[in-house]
């Protein structure tokens, strides 16, 4: 068995099992002493001697969040051993989380767009999401104590409010937000030179369906989710699709073509004024179309997605009806 999100969705009664047990020891063998675990390792196996130090202490790319998932189930299924690992990772978690209630990448901090407050890739949002299952009791976290529950819920709460405080405004309207925002003053901010301060196309669904989870929403959530909505509608691009293809040298690329009908799309950055597709490459320059850039970053980089589709078609209409309903 490979480390991965299916280690969280095996059948219940798989977690009390011996197999899952030894497992347990490994995932616990990769924990840290600050409590955190590496990111892009499997789990399951010893760790390496030569491991980098610097993948550990993150929340990048499910770590962290996916182990205490992982351990959670172990315990709830009646094993013990893996609760003092558990408790210290979300101890973890609970410190590295800033005063203005974002997260950082990586805590203890490595300076660099690595200190920033994360959404990308869901980094911030999935913390969030366990926390408040956490601070709920809901299963597999129901072992929790009282203390830690009530200091996760203290975590959502602020986090919630970064969120809120985050996101971008265009002359006074609520839009989306960046894949990072500064740790002090919440201001949209780059990360690697391809990756600008930027409306996140991708990112922000996830914060969006974080938000949609929270009941009873308060007016202030009810806004923001309406903002993201109205702009995700207003940025939808039709009529194109993203074609891979082979060059003329055998590489692998990816083009912009024309096909009526179809869509929508949207694009993994915009500009934070204008709403417009920005496109860079390793150079860090914007430019307004994929074939602008470097070949090597538009074959390896997703710079277009339907993210929004399944949010606009299935979850905002589910949300609203929800609303609708009388309590």
């Amino acid at each position: 068995m490979v480390w991965g999100t299916s280690a969280v969705s095996r059948p219940a009664g798989w977690y009390g099992s011996d197999e899952a047990r030894r497992l347990a020891l490994q995932v616990i063998a990769h924990q840290s002493p600050q409590g955190g675990w590496p990111k892009n390792t499997d789990l399951f196996a010893p760790p390496a001697p030569d491991a980098d130090p610097a993948l550990t202490n993150t929340i990048d790319n499910t770590a962290t969040t996916l182990p205490l998932a992982f351990l959670a189930r172990v315990i709830e299924a009646g094993d013990s051993t893996p609760r003092a690992a558990f408790d210290r990772g979300l101890d973890y978690l609970l410190a590295a989380q800033y005063p203005n209630g974002g997260w950082p990448q990586y805590a203890p901090l490595r300076g660099g767009y690595h200190d920033a407050v994360t959404y990308n890739d869901d980094a911030m949002v999935r913390v969030l999401r366990l926390l408040d299952e956490v601070a709920q009791a809901k299963p597999p976290y129901g072992f929790v104590d009282g203390a830690r529950r009530e200091r996760a819920a203290q975590a959502v709460r602020r986090g919630v409010d970064a969120l809120l405080k985050s996101q971008v405004r265009q002359d006074g309207r609520l839009t989306v937000w960046s894949a990072q925002h500064d740790p002090v003053t919440l201001a949209p901010v780059g990360a690697r030179r391809f990756e600008p301060a930027s409306l996140s196309g991708q990112e922000s669904v996830g914060l969006v369906r974080f938000l949609m989870g929270i009941d009873p929403p308060g007016p202030d959530v009810i806004a923001a989710v309406e903002g993201a909505v109205a702009w995700f509608r207003a940025t939808a691009l039709y009529d194109i699709r993203i074609e891979s293809f082979t060059d003329a040298e055998g590489r692998a690329d990816r083009r912009v073509v024309p096909a009526p009908g179809e869509g929508p799309l949207w694009a993994r950055f915009y500009g934070l004024e204008d709403n417009r597709p920005l496109f860079t490459g390793r150079d860090g320059v914007p430019r307004p179309a994929l074939a602008d850039i470097e070949r090597e970053r538009r074959a390896g980089y997703n710079y277009y997605g339907d993210w929004a589709k399944t949010l606009l078609e299935r979850d905002y209409p589910a949300w609203r009806a929800r609303l609708a309903r009388p309590n």
